[in-house]
């Protein structure tokens, strides 16, 4: 038996090997790398675009936090005040103030029946 090598008539393939189909194998290698190397670009660039969104996402938080931070102390100021208010003297005045607007509204119910 005799095997077709290069000076005995034979085709050659790419790269020496004659008949090996070699050719075709690294036709399908190349089109799966260039497969592989556009799905790693599209990760990367994803990637990327989150990363950009969780720093913008992150500088949002910070900025909500120090709102709720300022509104805390100024609801803590307000409760501090309202404590105040309801503690000595200004009771008196309170009191005062919610007879005063029970006796407008008697007058005012008053005036409307006898109409």
């Amino acid at each position: 038996m005799r095997r077709a090598g290069l000076g005995e008539g034979g085709t050659t393939g790419n790269y020496g090997y004659p008949n090996s189909g070699y050719s075709v194998h690294e036709e399908e290698n190349e089109r799966l790398t260039e497969s592989l190397r556009t799905k790693v670009s599209a990760i990367k660039s994803l990637s990327i675009e989150i990363g950009t969104e969780v720093k913008n996402q992150n500088k949002m938080l910070s900025e909500m936090d120090s709102d709720f931070d300022s509104t805390g102390g100024f609801l803590g100021a307000t409760i501090g005040r309202l404590k105040t208010l309801s503690k000595g003297s200004q009771t008196k005045l309170l009191c005062y103030m919610m007879l005063f607007a029970l006796f407008v509204f008697f007058v005012l119910y008053w005036i409307i029946k006898l109409r």
